[in-house]
């Protein structure tokens, strides 16, 4: 069986891989498992692990979580990131991956701005933990931005507290991982291109490999 390896930023993100995208690949014979860091306030950290886990098994996709949202000063391509918000992410990975020596079995990948953007590809989904009107005011949240992706990368606006600040009984991990699952891996790419783009290149790396 082919692995994926996902490196992520912290427990929601590992709940997320595993209960939610690794079905999602069982029909390809690929089985992905998170692997969470061991720190992500800084770089050096993320290449040193991303590097030992690359050059470990060669025949394992190594690709990561980590939220844009938070992203170390001193990681490559920050500084000189332009243009839209999807221009600078896909800027900075490529300085990551260009960093980090060109390793073949690498998707480097930063999720916008942070995993929990992803649940407002569908409020309603939100129904296990919140109310008729909570959700009405997270579909507020929802609609003043172009694409769940673009809710917003700073310490008091970013996805998860405005979730929170809402729906104060929201548990990141589960009720995370349920709401994910309610809405499913096809809506969330169909709504999120930076996400889709991310899960295009490792259904065509299991299609490619051999």
């Amino acid at each position: 069986m082919k692995r994926i390896l996902v490196y992520c930023e912290g427990p929601t993100e590992e709940s997320f891989v595993k209960n939610v995208l690794d079905p999602y690949f069982w029909s390809m014979d690929v089985s992905v498992s998170p692997k969470g860091a061991s720190g992500v306030s800084k770089y050096s950290v993320i290449k040193k692990e991303l590097t030992r886990h690359c050059k470990h098994d060669s025949t394992t996709m190594i690709t990561t979580m980590l939220d844009y949202y938070g992203l170390p000063n001193d990681t490559p391509g920050i500084s000189t990131a332009k243009g839209s918000i999807y221009d600078k992410v896909e800027h900075i990975e490529y300085a990551v991956k260009k960093d980090l020596g060109e390793l073949a079995n690498l998707i480097f990948n930063l999720s916008l701005h942070e995993f929990e953007g992803l649940l407002f590809s569908r409020v309603s989904a939100f129904d296990i933990v919140a109310d008729k009107k909570q959700i009405e005011a997270l579909e507020k949240v929802h609609n003043d931005f172009e694409t769940p992706e673009h809710i917003n990368n700073s310490y008091n606006t970013a996805p998860s507290r405005r979730i929170k600040e809402i729906v104060p009984s929201y548990q990141k991990i589960v009720d995370g991982t349920q709401i994910a699952q309610s809405i499913g891996i096809d809506e969330i790419s169909a709504k999120c291109n930076h996400f889709k783009r991310w899960l295009e290149k490792l259904i065509a790396w299991a299609k490619d490999y051999k």
